[in-house]
């Protein structure tokens, strides 16, 4: 999620001994904990609240899919899938025909 591998991990870890102390960590621990929870609830009740004041014609919607990193896979990067376009994770536009091996692109002057 974060990008946090192990190593990332060990060093938060020992940063958080260092700042909070051995005596309070355990607390803070918990209390972070506590706080992650009552997000996660907030978050499901939010979700579950939208839903139902939606209506029938939305009942089927999924909310994840609004998330617009989501939103764009599906809708662009999807699509060009489907067009035989190869969906890499970076979109190239191709302005001609494919080049042969050792060939070198056309070079435009007044472009550059």
């Amino acid at each position: 999620m974060f990008d946090l591998d192990f190593s990332k991990l060990i060093v938060l870890g020992v940063v958080a001994l260092i700042v909070f102390g051995p005596d309070r960590l355990p607390a803070m621990a918990a209390q972070a904990g506590r706080a992650l929870r009552e997000l996660r609830r907030m978050a499901d009740g939010a979700r579950s609240e939208l839903q139902e004041n939606l209506g029938p014609e939305f009942s089927q919607l999924d909310l994840s899919e609004l998330n617009p990193r989501h939103f764009v896979r599906k809708h662009l990067m999807d699509d060009l899938a489907g067009n035989g376009i190869a969906a890499s994770g970076v979109a190239a536009a191709s302005a001609g025909p494919e080049l042969l091996p050792g060939e070198s692109p056309p070079y435009d002057l007044d472009a550059t």
